[in-house]
């Protein structure tokens, strides 16, 4: 009997010090969850909180149940340290007071 086709996906995560790019093959019906949890990340970059932390695919938020496709990028997101809005106001207010 022919073992099931094995779909090729990536694990990515990025700190200030280092990249991780995890490439693996990985059985259809494979959850994000899984998929991270097989890469090993989680052992290596022991910061990543996934309770917490944001997931997606390509860019795109996705739940951790989210279930993969050949060539998807599993990427996980590390929480902002800034309100991305607040830090343009600072620097607007900034600009305005040097002109």
């Amino acid at each position: 009997m022919a073992e099931a086709a094995k779909l090729r996906v990536q694990v990515c995560y990025a700190t200030a010090q280092r990249q991780w790019l995890l490439a693996l093959d990985v059985a259809p019906g494979t959850t994000l969850h899984q998929a991270i949890a097989a890469s090993g990340i989680l052992q290596e970059a022991t910061d990543i909180d996934l309770s917490v932390w944001q997931v997606g695919i390509f860019g795109k938020l996705k739940p951790l149940e989210t279930v993969l496709r050949e060539r998807d990028r599993v990427e996980i997101y590390r929480p902002l340290k800034a309100d991305p809005m607040e830090s343009r106001r600072r620097r607007a207010a900034k600009r305005a007071a040097t002109k």
